[in-house]
This record gives C-alpha cells, sequence and structure tokens, in this order.
C-alpha cells in the first residue's frame, strides 16, 4: 500500500466510514475500467480535473462513468468562462495525484479547500459508488452517504449540477 492511499484510509477510518477496496492493474481512465469493475456492485465515477481560463480556479467535476462531460455546460452553470484540464502539475499540487488517479479523496491534500467539487447531481441516485484511493491501481467502495461525509470533513466547496450527457 503507498503513502497516498494510506491517508485516504485513515481519513476514512477516522470518520467511521466503512468501504471495500479491490485492486486491479492500473486504470488511467473510466474505459478502461470496465473490464476489471466486472462484479463489483456500484456506480463507478470519472473524475474531471479542470481549471478555469486564467488558471485562478481549480474543479473537481464528478459523474458517473456511463456519461460524458458537457464541459460548455459545466462552465455555464458553474459560473466560470471556458474551462479546460488541468496541468499534472496542478494535479499534483492541489490534488496529490498523478493523471490516472484522480479522485475526490486528493482532497486530503487540499488543507485551504482551494478546489470546488461539482457533482454530477444524478450521482445522488445511487446507494454505492467508487473511486481510486489516490492510487490507480485500487478501487473503493463506499455508499454514497459516506461519501457526503467525507466531503464534509474535507470542507471543499460542494455543489451539485448537471454535468453531463447519458453516453
Amino acid at each position: 500500500m503507498t503513502l497516498p492511499e494510506e491517508r485516504v484510509l485513515a481519513r476514512l477510518t477516522e470518520l467511521g466510514i466503512g468501504f471495500e477496496r479491490y485492486e486491479h492493474p492500473p486504470i488511467a481512465t473510466a474505459e478502461e475500467g470496465e473490464e476489471h469493475w466486472q462484479g463489483i456492485d456500484a456506480t463507478h465515477c470519472k473524475n474531471l480535473f479542470l481549471r478555469n481560463q486564467k488558471g485562478s480556479r481549480h474543479y473537481l467535476v464528478i459523474l458517473a462513468h456511463t456519461k460524458r462531460a458537457d464541459l460548455r455546460a459545466v462552465a455555464d452553470q458553474i459560473g466560470d468562462g471556458k474551462l479546460s484540464f488541468a496541468s499534472p502539475e496542478r494535479l499534483k499540487k492541489y490534488l496529490g495525484v498523478t493523471p490516472g488517479s484522480v479522485s475526490p479523496f486528493g482532497l486530503v491534500h487540499d488543507i485551504d479547500q482551494h478546489v470546488r467539487l461539482y457533482l454530477d447531481r444524478d450521482l445522488r441516485l445511487h446507494l454505492r459508488i467508487s473511486f481510486h484511493p489516490n492510487i490507480n491501481t485500487a478501487t473503493l467502495v463506499l455508499t454514497f452517504s459516506d461519501f457526503e461525509r467525507f466531503l464534509a470533513s474535507a470542507g471543499n466547496l460542494v455543489r451539485f449540477i448537471d454535468a453531463a450527457r447519458r453516453v
């Protein structure tokens, strides 16, 4: 187990949040994950780390892996101009992860609550959801209500939006 994952597991344990952990080969994209998620009863999520045009604000947008993000619609709902994917350097600085390991659990590194979190509103309809624990060789499954408890502990701004089109 790596240090980034240990920090996540320690926070979940500290909060009394139960989870299931699954190991698999490295998965960098949701599409790559589909074959490894067979038999895992959860809604698997994709996590997009974005920045505004000036690079002064950063957003983590989360949606079910079966949907495709509509970045223009996201930008309109957030009230910011053009959005683009943040660089690997920004990803490391704010979430402590590398490309392919983006996860809301990276918020354990964002002690200044710089990152704003936007969840696709349909995620609330799912009982169990899954994310990488800041490494892409494992997946954690937890209930949506426990995920909300984790987010509350992180202290970042959380909003629900219509982030996607169904693929």
